[in-house]
């Protein structure tokens, strides 16, 4: 790992990660940052930090990155390929849609999408490298947002507190109201409600 580090002092490095992999409804987002020589202070796995911490942080990487971009796979997409390739999609995206061009791609987990650039996967990149803890807090930020927006529209659902993942909150709201255009159909949960009806 150090010779890695070595190696990325000198090169435009983008860390790319996703988020949304396990919800029963929304897209799956993904986010692509390529640092500047400023590094905003306190970058971690987006998980390990409080809501407010996170939207603090997305505001300092945006002004302070060289460049970043975000990405996506709607519900159709993952219904149609399956979510693992929707999420590699959705990385794809975001690392396309990036205005300086990278040498190097960090990716987040085991899996690379398909692609011409040099890329490393590395398990547990959020925590490890800057670039890809800065990718996740953007996409995390995003997620959360557009969750939030849905709730606005849906709130029997109850989508800004559980963010679409199946609590039990969100599954008797299924139960009780029914199906929405966007929850994912190709997740138990919700194709055992449409097989039912």
């Amino acid at each position: 790992m150090a010779d890695l580090f070595a190696e990325l002092s000198h090169r435009l490095v983008a860390g790319v990660d996703e988020v949304g992999r396990g919800p029963l409804a929304g897209d799956v987002v993904a986010a692509a940052v390529i640092l500047g020589e400023r590094v905003p202070l306190g970058i971690a796995d987006s998980k390990k930090l409080s809501p407010l911490r996170r939207e603090a942080l997305s505001k300092e990487i945006k002004e302070q990155a060289l460049a970043w971009s975000i990405g996506r796979a709607s519900v159709q997409e993952i219904d149609a390929l399956n979510i693992l390739e929707a999420a590699l999609l959705a990385m794809k995206r975001a690392v396309e849609g990036l205005a300086v061009k990278p040498e190097l791609v960090l990716v987040d987990g085991n899996r690379l999408p398909r692609w011409t650039y040099e890329a490393r996967p590395i398990i547990g990149g959020d925590a490890l490298e800057p670039a890809i803890g800065a990718a996740s807090i953007l996409a995390k930020v995003q997620r959360d947002g557009e969750l939030t927006m849905l709730d606005e529209k849906y709130p029997e659902y109850g989508f800004a507190k559980h963010k679409g993942y199946p609590t039990r909150e969100h599954l008797q709201a299924l139960a009780t109201h029914g199906v929405l255009d966007v929850h994912r159909r190709s997740f138990g949960p919700v194709k055992r409600l449409l097989k039912a009806d």
